[in-house]
């Protein structure tokens, strides 16, 4: 049994931490972590302080010190903060951020130059433009707080209209929900493209892309919807694009007629379920086509097309430029 790739998964907890901020990324790995095993997210939740107040008034205690060293190729998530915690009938006294926000930026600092990838949600961009770790680099941050960023790193370029934002290892999102399309994002690069759609359907979100996206990814296309029986079918030919996909075999799947799945997958995903078949098989043609030297005729075989002119009639369909051209550099 092949070991999974372990990557070592530091969340930064500032003294009144932007809840959401933390448990919607971790609930994307959480599941990262169910559904698949090739990759498995070791997650440190480490703070200043030991016990802080979240946003919303809830209190969260068991974290751990700032460790004195941080792994090679560990992520390192710093979450935002605010000064507005909600009060609750269980709380006191609420104790200043400063003390706390001081110590993590000392600490961010010691991470210039490190062999670590950054991920600031929402105002966390705010500590990392702080310890000067944004400087030279494209970012973002909750759209509230853009200009104070571009206040404190004015070395950095700062994007106000995105999503999130990555520049090399460093990656920041826009405000808080943003968090977990920027997650979905690293899970998917990290992973596979099949395992973040698994995650964004099991959380009811949709598979967002970043504004320089150049098109959408046809494993993410047509999943933007919650019918449970399209989402079942989606996710078997996702899982084997190669296989026999009849209109029978899928609407046995659905539970539905042929007929009646054809409509439902057109009214969900817009498209055919032969489409969205030919659609996933043409992406796998892709990576073959990339990452291999295998001549066209078994390519299409492995991508589940009968013959290789049956591959170039659908990736006609998609692509002006033939499947030869992904290897002469054109795609």
């Amino acid at each position: 049994m092949t070991m999974p790739r372990r990557i070592p998964t530091i969340v930064v907890v500032p003294a009144h931490t932007l809840l959401l901020d933390v448990a919607g990324p971790m609930e994307v790995l959480r599941k990262a972590n169910q559904f698949q095993s090739a990759v498995a997210f070791d997650v440190t939740f480490v703070s200043p302080l030991p016990e802080v107040t979240s946003s919303i008034g809830l209190t969260l205690s068991g974290l751990a010190p700032l460790p004195d060293q941080v792994p090679p190729g560990a992520l390192v998530i710093v979450s935002g903060d605010t000064d507005a915690v909600m009060p609750t009938s269980n709380i006191g006294a609420i104790e200043p951020a400063k003390a706390g926000s001081d110590a993590i930026i000392a600490w961010l600092s010691r991470l210039a130059g490190a062999d670590v990838q950054l991920v600031c949600i929402c105002s966390g961009a705010i500590l990392a433009a702080r310890a000067g770790l944004l400087d030279g680099r494209a970012c973002t941050t909750h759209f509230a707080d853009c200009a104070r960023l571009a206040q404190l790193a004015p070395k950095a370029q700062v994007i106000d209209d995105r999503l999130f934002v990555e520049d090399g290892n460093c990656l920041t999102s826009a405000g808080i929900t943003a968090g977990i399309d920027l997650m979905l994002h690293l899970v998917s690069r990290l992973t596979s493209p099949q395992t973040a759609a698994q995650i964004a359907r099991h959380l009811v979100v949709y598979m967002r892309r970043d504004g320089h996206a150049a098109q959408v990814s046809p494993w993410f296309e047509g999943r933007n919807h919650l019918h449970p029986a399209i989402h079942r079918v989606q996710d078997a030919i996702a899982a084997e694009p190669a296989a026999d996909w009849t209109l029978e075999k899928m609407a046995g799947i659905a539970a539905a007629s042929p007929r009646h799945l054809s409509r439902l997958f057109h009214q969900a995903a817009g498209m055919t379920p032969i489409d969205f078949v030919n659609r996933l098989r043409i992406a796998l043609a892709r990576e073959l086509l990339a990452q291999t030297r295998l001549d066209m005729e078994h390519v299409a075989e492995r991508s589940g097309f009968g013959s290789s002119r049956q591959l170039r009639r659908a990736w006609s369909r998609l692509y002006p430029d033939p499947p030869s051209a992904m290897r002469a550099g054109v795609l």
